[in-house]
């Protein structure tokens, strides 16, 4: 697409161990293309790194990291004409699975020069002042990223989630969620509530259900009744479309939903602890352009 001007946002606190400045130099030296970096260094400076990027005439803005930097990114860019490059360094790097983007640093760099990639716009959802592209959510899933430990995540990145899930699984207890969905109300008692602009589990194929979009304008709030091994299998076979339905998991597609749980339940947003519940969200469709493998739609 002929990016010429490059801003390069950077979380050197990434999950990966790699050369990044070394892989990012020899992908863009000889490209004719204007490139800068920006390094993060507390919470906040991926959204106002971004946001200064757009004021300040860049035509692409690329975001190194995990999800959390991700969101980072794409919340500065929010509502705003200037795409967004994703190159995966996290521990997970979900969204660039839900949108095809390579996982090899080198292959996401390619992407950025490849004259057929194209522009997709996606929806964020917002919680307060605070934006996520994949989901927030309370209960089971909190727990487990809160317990996962930073040094076994560095060791073996993603499996380190297993290990914090089987803890999480033994200690979760189940709450009376009072839900509002577009104004409705439910009450349901379960273990964990996801309230996900994002299906995608991180691995290609695998998705809470076929249902969700990034681009329906929607929020997809799931709620699981039971967290045991049974009921995690279950849940895996319905997102793979080996079964049907089950009765462990209740899914409604609504534009706006507040969680509460007696007890209160721990709360993360697109991995990030989050405080406890009560936690609401909207959805804001259409809210930010991504680049993304394949032809422009109309192409072919």
């Amino acid at each position: 697409m002929g990016y010429k001007r490059i801003k390069i946002i950077v979380n050197p606190a990434a999950g990966k161990e790699e050369p990044v400045l070394a892989r990012l130099n020899a992908a863009f030296q000889n490209q004719g293309i204007d490139w800068d970096i920006a390094i993060t260094k507390e919470s906040g400076d991926g959204r106002r790194f971004a946001g200064e990027a757009a004021d300040e005439g860049y035509d692409l803005v690329a975001v190194y990291g995990g999800d959390g930097s991700v969101m980072e990114a794409a919340a500065g860019l929010m509502g705003g004409k200037i795409p967004l490059a994703i190159l995966p360094g996290g521990t997970a790097n979900v969204m660039s699975v839900e949108l095809g983007i390579p996982g090899q640093l080198d292959e996401a760099c390619e992407l950025i020069l490849d004259p057929d990639a194209s522009l997709r716009r996606i929806d964020m959802g917002a919680t307060g002042d605070t934006h996520f592209i994949l989901r927030a959510s309370a209960g089971f899933e909190a727990k487990m990223i809160a317990d996962a430990d930073r040094g076994m995540k560095d060791r073996i990145g993603v499996l380190a989630y297993g290990a914090s899930a089987l803890q999480a699984l033994r200690e979760i207890k189940p709450s009376r969620y009072r839900l509002t969905l577009d104004g409705d109300e439910q009450e349901l008692e379960g273990v964990n509530c996801v309230i996900a602009n994002s299906g995608s589990l991180g691995i290609r194929g695998l998705s809470l259900s076929p249902q969700v979009s990034v681009t329906d304008g929607l929020l997809d709030v799931f709620v699981f009744r039971k967290a045991d091994l049974e009921s995690i299998l279950s849940i895996a076979a319905s997102a793979l479309g080996t079964v049907d339905q089950f009765d462990n998991l209740q899914h409604f597609q609504v534009k706006s939903a507040t969680v509460e749980a007696e007890p209160a339940q721990s709360v993360q947003i697109d991995g990030e602890i989050a405080g406890e519940t009560p936690v609401s969200a909207e959805v804001i469709p259409q809210a930010i352009t991504i680049l993304v493998p394949g032809r422009p739609d109309g192409e072919q």
